[in-house]
């Protein structure tokens, strides 16, 4: 790997002559309300395959986040990195599409975020 070159004292984040590599990092976080279940154990078989199922589908991390002691609510976190902003976007979309078609559960807000190369 070649030295970083430096402009003006700074270092150049893409020297010349070299490729540019992308990467963009894209986080979804749920806010849920589950249906009729009346104990953490109850709330765990709901939310516990929902996340299984949003890793094993679409390889992403996901993981209960926040309400960890309400019962009824519920909120997951993903995240998911790629070199294609385009393909990301899908991934993302596709995520929120199958926790919003979960029987079980009712999706109250969506949070996403997108950081690109760009983003400081």
């Amino acid at each position: 790997m070649s030295p970083p070159h430096t402009v003006g004292g700074a270092i150049d984040p893409v020297p010349a002559g070299e490729p540019v590599t992308h990467m963009y990092v894209g986080t979804l976080s749920f806010d849920l309300l589950l249906g009729d279940v009346r104990s953490l154990k109850e709330k765990r078989s709901v939310v516990r395959p929902i996340v299984a199922e949003l890793q094993r589908k679409y390889a992403v991390s996901a993981a209960e986040v926040d309400n960890l002691d309400l019962y009824r609510r519920a909120e997951i976190g993903i995240a998911a990195v790629s070199g294609d902003a385009a393909h990301l976007t899908d991934v993302l979309d596709r995520c929120e599409r199958l926790v919003a078609g979960r029987p079980e559960v009712e999706l109250l807000s969506v949070r996403r975020r997108f950081h690109g190369d760009h983003d400081d």
